[in-house]
């Protein structure tokens, strides 16, 4: 979802996502980074733009060679899905803008099952 305000001249586009679980097939996520991508294309460079909402992969505690999109101000261990948000937020020279201040613990973790707890809702 998007949407698209006018504030004091300027324009700018809130993107809103909802990745596919980790546990889905590759192709589904694969789908949805096309899609993103899309759609971050047709926003013109004169219009600025967030991007929110759960990604449903862990990026890291730690930047790991991603130093000028994370702060380091993560949670738990990067997996694969992470790693294509970093990509992704590379490509468009986005930060990962929660990664970027310290936080407690109960406010850094969006996700918490019997299996453990992980941190998925990201702001770009």
């Amino acid at each position: 979802m998007t949407i698209k305000l006018v504030v004091g001249g300027f324009t700018l586009n809130i993107i809103s996502g909802y990745a596919p679980q980790a546990v889905l097939d590759e192709e589904v996520k694969r789908h949805f980074w096309e899609d993103l991508d899309e759609m971050v294309h047709c926003i013109p460079h004169t219009e600025k733009f967030f991007i929110g909402g759960d990604f449903s992969d862990n990026m890291g505690a730690t930047s790991g060679g991603y130093d000028d999109m994370h702060g380091s101000f993560g949670f738990g261990d990067r997996n694969g899905g992470g790693m294509t948000k970093l990509d992704f937020a590379r490509a468009f020279d986005l930060v990962v803008t929660n990664s970027s201040f310290l936080k407690k613990r109960k406010k850094l973790v969006t996700f918490r099952s019997l299996v453990g707890e992980t941190q998925i809702v990201y702001l770009l």
